[in-house]
């Protein structure tokens, strides 16, 4: 594959991996419950839902525009990003807290916020959730612009989220939930209103997501097709 040197292709990434993290940190710190419910359902939702989705709007635009290769290598940044967070938030847990902290807020206190960042249940769930679902939304999307000839972009990034958010969600929630991140009780909770959500802001976001697929395609000059595409989403080593 020749390598191309684009304008906002590095700075998409920054991005997406920054966004990325701090909806890791904000789905640890708190769950949001804004009163509302479905068929007696509470639709509460960990924060980290609220920036979350766009890490995907970002996935679509990646992969319409570069193609699943180039997002494939996105991908694997943000999971060694994300990765890298969670040790440097265990690492800073095990230090000693200064004798003022302690007094205002100390080490319960952090834990108690924080301790999704360090513990091992979220720490796999959010990896594992994130890479099963970025990399099935980035597959589907890729597919379906094949099947539509480029056409109705709208269909493949909502069709794509319904996948990827839908197996990340599945995943996130499942497993930070078997690790005691998340009491039983809000299991089915937090995956409906997580799922609703993410893809709502997908749904709500289609004419943004449209502007900035125009103006990448006509700055960068590319419209990539994955006619050829090895999707493996472990082959990220070749010339990309």
């Amino acid at each position: 594959m020749e390598r191309r040197a684009y304008r906002y292709y590095d700075l998409i990434m920054v991005s997406f991996v920054m966004v990325l993290i701090l909806s890791n940190i904000l789905s640890s710190a708190k769950i949001v419950d804004w009163g509302v419910s479905l068929l007696g359902l509470p639709l509460a939702f960990d924060a980290g839902t609220l920036l979350f989705p766009v890490s995907y709007i970002f996935g679509d635009i990646l992969t319409e525009v570069y193609g699943y290769r180039r997002s494939r290598r996105v991908i694997w940044t943000g999971f060694a990003c994300l990765a890298l967070t969670s040790l440097l938030f265990l690492a800073v847990k095990h230090l000693p807290g200064e004798a003022t902290w302690e007094q205002t807020a100390g080490q319960r206190a952090f834990d108690a916020i924080l301790s999704g960042m360090t513990s091992g249940g979220i720490v796999l769930a959010s990896l594992l959730g994130y890479w099963l679902g970025e990399f099935s939304n980035s597959f589907t999307l890729a597919k379906m612009k094949i099947l539509t000839r480029g056409k109705w972009l709208w269909t493949r990034t909502i069709g794509s989220t319904l996948v990827g958010e839908g197996v990340d969600t599945l995943v996130f929630i499942l497993v930070a939930t078997l690790f005691g991140v998340f009491p039983p009780e809000l299991m089915a909770t937090l995956i409906v209103t997580n799922y609703l959500f993410k893809v709502g802001v997908e749904a709500l976001m289609t004419p943004v997501t449209y502007r900035i697929v125009a103006f990448l395609k006509a700055v960068e000059k590319e419209d990539f097709y994955d006619f050829e595409t090895d999707f493996n989403p472990f082959r990220f080593a070749s010339a990309e």
